[in-house]
């Protein structure tokens, strides 16, 4: 039996192989929608049995279109889907929505905190796939990522955490989804002030080699034409290998400051 692998983005994988189509997913609440040409003699349709996670479906595939009624099943949404089409060689029908297994980012949050020494905590429910929750801070006039939890994608109230380090003065989380639509869904904001962290600062204003920060920060380093050239989490930044200029420096929750390369 030969095969032929289809990848298809995140969590809904399809693939083809002489005799057998396999989606994978979860369920969203519709139905699968498939076009059934005939056999390669001529007697009878391409399809002969079509299994949702193992259990045959009794729906009535001897037509040029039938549908797969998944709720056939007793799924919850969000549960996973593994749907079996098994054809006759010398034909391949075709999976008219085979988007309706995506996971889609329908979450809604009814609890979050930051705790005391920094975690981020939130509850949520109503989802319906798994997808990443993406932790993103308010820096520098914009929203930037810190990091991710994966999401357990089913119905019910699901409680997460990630640990967070704050900048100087009242900092600002939320959490963020995409699914496949790249349509983003957003948690509400939630600030959180740490006492113990002080301000950053930082020189010399004219490096050579290193600009030191008087502790580790996030950081952004631009040039004048707005490109960035470095950035990350230290209490140094080498610039040995930045030409002679002028450029614009974010840290801690400070933005636009400038130094000039010597």
């Amino acid at each position: 039996m030969r095969h032929l692998t289809l990848p298809l983005a995140f969590l809904l994988s399809l693939y083809t192989m002489a005799g057998v189509i396999v989606l994978e997913g979860n369920y969203q609440g519709k139905n699968l929608f498939v076009q059934n040409p005939f056999s390669e003699a001529g007697v009878g349709f391409c399809v002969f049995e079509v299994t949702v996670n193992d259990q045959i479906a009794t729906d009535e595939i001897n037509s040029s279109a039938f549908e797969v009624d998944l709720g056939n099943f007793g799924l919850k949404i969000g549960a996973p889907v593994v749907v079996k089409i098994k054809h006759k060689d010398g034909c391949t029908p075709v999976v008219l929505n085979a988007e309706v297994l995506r996971p889609k980012s329908t979450f809604d949050i009814v609890k979050q905190e930051v705790k005391a020494g920094g975690t981020y905590t939130w509850v949520a429910t109503n989802e319906t796939g798994e997808l990443p929750f993406v932790v993103e801070q308010k820096r520098w006039n914009k929203w930037v990522k810190v990091g991710e939890v994966m999401g357990v994608g089913t119905p019910g109230e699901h409680t997460y955490e990630f640990k967070v380090t704050p900048h100087s003065g009242e900092n600002t989380y939320r959490v963020r989804q995409s699914d496949l639509t790249k349509r983003s869904r957003m948690g509400q904001n939630v600030t959180y002030t740490d006492a113990s962290v002080a301000a950053v600062t930082w020189g010399p204003t004219k490096p050579k080699d290193i600009i030191t920060f008087s502790a580790a920060t996030l950081y952004e380093i631009y040039d004048q034409y707005g490109n960035i050239v470095k950035r990350g989490y230290a209490n140094t930044v080498d610039v040995v290998n930045l030409k002679k200029d002028l450029y614009y420096l974010n840290y801690d929750n400070k933005t636009g400051e400038t130094f000039i390369k010597k």
